[in-house]
Order: structure tokens, then C-alpha cells, then sequence
């Protein structure tokens, strides 16, 4: 008898056993393990082509060094002690969010180290912060990487990768080849790529480039001779610059000959933007300095002749760097424009009591009897994090009518 109720007990427990792991199997596993197609979210697409806007301006946000961590846990650097306590990566955020607001812009450009790696836990969710203000404006978006963004959990082509995927973001992880339609593997670096403005809606322009835009990898470290310094924009990147900048000059011809002819020049000017300055800035002679250099010139060993493609290649008129935070000027080199965008993460290092800071930068139209022509002039300024987001430092990078 006492074996019996034993024997039944045991079943009992048994059966209740089976129960219980198929509750848990179809309420909690099975839902986690199981693909459900309706909860997929595609990437949200920017809208493409970029082009200048109705009033003939097309306007880049430039961000440099946001050196994103572990959002509201992560803390300001060189601030003033009483804003230390409330201060930190949200600081970042809410500045970003203040600069899309007041400028609009039609592109939004990050220059590197987006993300400092020794302070980002995961990778992958500092991007989803550090870029949330620029995705949540639906605005579209470029980025390039700087020496820290590795540094966390994500190595640079996975970085880039991630980015790409990101909504709105028209970052490429490599250049596509122009005749195979394919991604160029063989350059160096990751996130090397070109972005095209075409003209305004409405003017003959409205379907050509007239504005290109070229983003490099600058890397991050390397070491020289047993000497450790910065990475350096190499012979393969530059080789693939020259051959596109061939390729887009001259490429659009008039087909409509009842329209005014412009009084430009085929070759459309193009900005060019990386991370690591070159070590030409640090060479030197720099003219026309607009703006604040106060902290020497932190660039690699290596001259790989960055600056002397440029001047060669005719249509780049300025380049725009990150790195050195406390350097926010604009500066000529041999006729060419270069400018830093000074720091704009609370987290990254600065000076306390000297407010973080972003760069505009704006292309305008040349205007005809009736219609916009090609592009006539290129601005820019700063604007400071100071709860006014004062404006100031406007100045003009190039004009058609000038020498360069």
C-alpha cells in the first residue's frame, strides 16, 4: 500500500515536471527563440538625393569629438565645479539636439572619436546614444571613425558597419566602384566614401552633382620606426580620391541651350572630411588663422602627402578635422582652406570655463536672371554651447570669384 501512494506520488510529480517545462516552453522560450517577421524594423532611408534647398544654401552640421561613454553615468571632463555634479554625456546629447534645432541643417557630419571606447561598455548602445538626436531629426547623417570609437567592443569595420545600418545615415563602409557596382575592399581604412549635392530644385542643375562631399578614414594608431604615433591617410585611399575627382570633373554638360549659361567653371568644388590632421598643419606656414589655436598640433609621423593631393586635384577648397579639441580655427595652407571643429563632447577633454562647441558649414548658389547656377560661395562659423549658442567666427572659405 505504502509503495503504491509512493509510485503515485512519483507520477504525480513527474507529470507536474512535464507541465511546468511546457508552460515555460510556450510562454517564455519559445517566444524569444521564435523570429515574429511583424517586429522587423528596416532601416529608415534618409531622403535621397541630397541637394540644395529652394533658396539655393545647402548646410552641413559638423560634430566633432563627441567622445560619447555610458550616457547620464558617464561624467564631464574640465568643467567648472559647479557644473560638475549635473554634468555629463546628456550634456553631449542636449547640446546636439540645441545646434539641429537653430540650424537646420540639410547634412549632419561626424568627424570621429563619436564614441571614447575605454568609457563605452558596449559599443553598439553608445551609437544608438550618441546619434539619437541626429536620427530622431530624420535628418541625413555621415560619420567617420577617429582613434578612440574601437576601443570598445566593436572593431573599426564592425564600427562602420553598425553605422551604415543606422536610420538615416548615408555612411558607407567602403567606396563602390563606379563601374562594377561593387564595394572597393582593396583601400585602406573603413568608412572611406564619397556623398553628392546636386543643384537646387527647379534649376538645370537639379539632376547634377555640383557639390562633393569625400570622407576618410584617418585611422588610429600605428608605430613607425618602433615609434608609436597617429595613423595617416594612406597611398591607396589618396589614389581612389584622384581617380573620383577625375571622374566627377566635367561630367555634367548643358543639354538645354535656352537657359542662361552659368559663368562658372565645370569643375564642382568638393569638401573633403577626416578625423586626424595632417602633418602639414603642424609643418606649417598657416595664414589667416580665424579662431583659437591653443593646443599644439597632435598628428602622425607620417607625411603621406595629403595636402599636395588636395592642391593637385583642383576641386577640393577646404577640409574639415576633429582630435585636438582645444583648436577650434579655420587656417590656410599653400591657397587651401583647413578647419577644426572644436570640441563638442562633454566627455572628451577641453578647458573649463571655455564652452563646447560645434562648426557650420554652408555652400551657397551663385543666382542668375531666373534660376540658381552653381555653387559661388563657401561659408563658415561656430556656435558655442553657452545657453545662447552664441554665433560667431563667421567667415568666407571660398568664393568663385576669388583666386581659390
Amino acid at each position: 500500500m505504502e509503495s503504491a501512494r509512493l509510485w503515485i506520488h512519483s507520477l504525480l510529480f513527474f507529470i507536474f515536471i512535464i507541465a511546468s517545462l511546457y508552460v515555460l516552453d510556450t510562454l517564455v522560450i519559445s517566444n524569444r527563440l521564435t523570429t515574429h517577421y511583424q517586429n522587423i524594423q528596416l532601416k529608415k532611408q534618409p531622403q535621397l538625393p541630397l541637394r540644395f534647398r529652394s533658396d539655393g544654401t545647402f548646410k552641413i552640421l559638423q560634430v566633432a569629438d563627441m567622445h560619447y561613454g555610458n550616457g547620464m553615468v558617464t561624467r564631464c571632463r574640465d568643467v567648472l565645479e559647479s557644473e560638475f555634479n549635473y554634468c555629463s554625456d546628456l550634456n553631449t546629447t542636449h547640446f546636439l539636439r540645441k545646434m539641429i534645432h537653430i540650424e537646420r541643417p540639410d547634412l549632419i557630419v561626424f568627424t570621429g572619436d563619436n564614441i571614447f571606447g575605454s568609457s563605452a561598455t558596449d559599443a553598439a548602445e553608445s551609437l544608438f546614444e550618441v546619434f539619437a538626436p541626429a536620427i530622431e531629426s530624420g535628418i541625413p547623417w555621415a560619420a567617420v571613425l577617429g582613434n578612440h570609437d574601437q576601443e570598445s567592443t566593436m572593431n573599426r569595420e564592425e564600427l562602420m558597419s553598425f553605422i551604415s545600418l543606422m536610420d538615416y545615415s548615408v555612411s558607407q563602409t567602403f567606396p563602390m566602384d563606379p563601374m562594377e557596382q561593387q564595394p572597393m575592399t582593396n583601400i585602406d581604412g573603413f568608412g572611406n566614401y564619397n556623398l553628392e549635392v546636386r543643384g537646387a530644385p527647379g534649376s538645370y542643375l537639379s539632376n547634377s552633382s555640383i557639390l562633393n562631399l569625400y570622407f576618410l578614414d584617418s585611422g588610429d594608431r600605428a608605430i613607425v620606426d618602433g615609434v608609436r604615433t597617429y595613423n595617416w591617410i594612406r597611398e591607396s585611399q589618396l589614389s581612389w580620391l584622384r581617380g573620383l575627382s577625375k571622374r566627377f570633373q566635367g561630367q555634367w554638360k548643358l543639354t538645354d541651350q535656352s537657359v542662361e549659361i552659368p559663368p562658372f567653371p565645370v569643375m564642382n568644388p568638393a569638401l573633403a572630411f577626416f578625423h586626424i590632421p595632417i602633418p602639414e598643419i603642424r609643418q606649417g606656414p598657416i595664414k589667416n588663422i580665424v579662431g583659437t589655436y591653443r593646443e599644439y598640433v597632435a598628428c602622425s609621423l607620417v607625411n603621406s602627402g595629403v595636402l599636395k593631393t588636395f592642391i593637385s586635384m583642383g576641386d577640393v577648397k577646404a577640409f574639415f578635422i576633429g582630435h585636438d579639441h582645444n583648436n577650434d580655427y579655420c587656417g590656410n595652407l599653400e591657397g587651401m582652406w583647413f578647419c577644426y571643429g572644436g570640441g563638442f563632447g562633454y566627455h572628451g577633454y577641453g578647458v573649463a570655463g571655455w564652452p563646447r562647441r560645434a562648426r557650420v558649414i554652408q555652400a551657397e548658389l551663385g543666382k542668375g536672371k531666373e534660376v540658381w547656377m552653381g555653387v559661388e560661395k563657401i561659408r563658415t562659423w561656430k556656435r558655442l554651447d553657452d545657453g545662447v549658442l552664441t554665433k560667431f567666427d563667421e567667415q568666407v572659405l571660398w568664393d568663385i570669384h576669388s583666386s581659390r
